[in-house]
């Protein structure tokens, strides 16, 4: 390889394979981010088929450390945080400290040095966000109450291992150098550390919180899109440098706060929309760099320990994670599953055993360990998340048991006298978000008596306070819906938005009242299908019934007479989705699809 030709061989070579194991991970329904890890372990020295620059690609993958973590902070609510803080917080940081109680443990047990032992338990205590994420939107979880817990949950790591990332530098030098007998010293150290953070952070509290946006704001006003999308390339990467230079804390937190000072801004939505391009291709070089150390060799020479480690990942940041949030008095279906889709480790746990190698007390084995726990973990992950869909429909058949397991006595209910409050011919509303509150509010106005079904009972005990007669628990449980006389009810309306839950509780419901009307939320057309199938009444997908909305709005602005406009939208309705079955087919002729929006 020419010398002046590196940078364009590795960066071609890394795009070109990690595009081609994505997408035979994707299809095979495994995440993309397996693909680029084998990518790496393709290109990396350890394969004789393409070697590329694993020092030119280590440094392309700090720029994605730096976007990656700026994308974060970017993204990172204190509101959504403080929403869910009841069990995320709590749950994260008892899940961490049990996860790296686990991990310290089975590296001394292999007689590694506490230093090694501290960063291998450490990346073995924080999920992939990128991996959870990516569980929730497919499962249509992603704006519901479990999934805001799972981002709160992420988020708390998140900001645990920002502060790991800080102070271990600190730390590890001081259990490196001997220094540690002397409390005084490491005290000392660890406060100049702090210091040199806290002032970085009051300097961009007060500074940059004015001088970012005002920046930006100037710039938008130009109505350039490049140098909009440029100027938040500079602030990331120029927060991040300047900040390891005269502060000396590292890329990440410089980036992170970079993204925090922006978020801030109005202008944080068209910043992240800007830098997601480039936060993309350079999150792949990341996960591709990190799949360049991953020594295969280690799965035949280790495989003991390669299984030790991810049996204690799906340990200790799954069953731990499931068996808090029960003990939180979260349901235990949706504990199990938030814990399935938190077993695994990734970005983090790379960039944590990056800076243990780099600093000198982490081991090529160690970062191996890690390395490969990670891949292994991530590609059983949609396996765990069925295995415990098939558990949590066993165990709804037990509700005794369930109920000794949350802790609760039923009849979990929130009314004074229900039966009396709930006539015959009565709705029965489950769930009680935004979308819920919508239909139970409509009832109300136009005086009919309905039954609503939650699973938070915060939300619970704000309906009792408003005079909603209120169920505490999961409807998928028969004992919840039993309460709810759905044997003398009219009308079933499932507004929660797990499409997995509505499959039971149309089975369950039909069993009891064959004649009831159900009207259930979908997200995708083969979910409709798959309702409709079973005999709902209406299956309704949001974003068809927003583009309805838009639709009849834009005929009216262009022009046309309020009833022609009805009748568009009434043939549209009526046509249900052959003209989108007719695109699809289109477009698989043409070798693709069209993406859901």
């Amino acid at each position: 390889m020419h010398p002046e030709t590196v940078l364009l061989v590795t960066l071609a070579g890394a795009f070109a394979v990690a595009f081609v194991f994505g997408f035979v991970a994707t299809t095979l329904r495994m995440p993309p981010l397996v693909g680029y890890l084998l990518a790496g372990v393709a290109l990396g020295p350890h394969s004789r088929v393409f070697v590329a620059d694993v020092a030119l690609a280590g440094q392309l993958a700090e720029i994605g450390v730096i976007l990656l973590m700026f994308g974060v902070g970017l993204h990172f609510s204190p509101g959504d945080l403080l929403k869910v803080r009841r069990i995320a917080l709590p749950g994260a940081l008892l899940q961490m400290v049990a996860s790296f109680g686990i991990g310290f443990t089975l590296a001394m047990s292999w007689g590694w040095t506490a230093g090694g032992a501290v960063v291998f338990a450490l990346a073995l205590c924080v999920s992939s966000t990128v991996v959870v994420l990516r569980v929730l939107e497919d499962r249509g979880l992603l704006d519901s109450a479990d999934g805001r817990i799972a981002v709160g949950w992420l988020v708390v790591e998140d900001l645990a291992v920002v502060v790991a990332l800080v102070l271990l530098p600190t730390v590890l030098d001081a259990l490196g150098s001997g220094r540690h007998g002397d409390p005084v010293v490491l005290a000392k150290t660890v406060a100049v550390t702090v210091l040199k953070v806290a002032a970085f952070i009051l300097l961009m509290g007060v500074v940059g919180r004015r001088a970012v946006p005002w920046l930006l704001t100037h710039v938008a006003r130009t109505g350039s899109r490049e140098l909009f999308t440029l100027a938040v390339l500079a602030v990331s990467l120029g927060v991040a440098v300047g900040a390891a230079a005269l502060f000396g804390v590292s890329f990440a937190l410089g980036a992170f706060v970079a993204g925090v000072v922006i978020s801030e801004s109005d202008l944080s939505y068209r910043a992240g929309a800007d830098a997601l391009p480039m936060q993309d291709a350079f999150a792949v070089i990341f996960f591709v760099s990190a799949g360049m150390l991953i020594d295969p060799q280690v799965l035949v020479q280790q495989p003991l320990r390669v299984f030790a480690t991810a049996a204690a990942i799906i340990v200790g940041n799954g069953m731990v994670s499931a068996v808090l949030m029960v003990l939180l008095r979260h349901p235990l279906g949706a504990s199990l599953r938030l814990g399935a889709s938190l077993a695994q480790i990734g970005e983090f746990s790379f960039i944590l055993a990056a800076l243990g190698v780099s600093l000198g007390v982490l081991s090529e084995e160690g970062r191996s360990l890690i390395l490969a726990g990670a891949l292994c973990t991530i590609v059983l992950n949609p396996f765990l998340v069925w295995v415990v869909d098939r558990l949590d429909a066993l165990l709804t058949r037990y509700p005794r048991l369930i109920d000794r397991l949350e802790r609760q006595k039923a009849p979990r209910l929130f009314a004074t006298n229900l039966w009396m409050a709930t006539p015959a011919n009565h709705a029965v509303l489950i769930g009680y978000g935004r979308v819920g509150r919508t239909i139970g509010e409509a009832l109300q106005r136009v005086g009919v008596p309905f039954i609503a079904i939650d699973q938070d009972r915060r939300v619970v005990e704000a309906m009792r306070t408003l005079g909603v007669t209120a169920v505490y628990g999961d409807a998928t449980r028969p004992g919840i819906l039993e309460h709810a006389r759905l044997e003398f009810a009219r009308l079933l309306v499932i507004a929660s938005p797990d499409p997995y839950h509505a499959r039971h509780i149309i089975e369950l419901a039909r069993a009891r009242n064959p004649e009831i009307d159900i009207i259930v939320r979908t997200h995708a057309d083969t979910e409709q299908e798959f309702f409709e199938r079973l005999g709902v009444s209406k299956a309704l997908m949001g974003e068809r019934e927003l583009a309805f909305g838009m639709a009849y709005h834009s005929l009216r602005s262009a022009g046309v007479d309020d009833d022609r406009a009805d009748d568009v939208i009434q043939q549209l309705r009526g046509g249900g989705r052959i003209p989108t079955r007719e695109f699809t087919q289109v477009m698989l002729d043409h070798g693709g699809a069209p993406t859901p929006r």
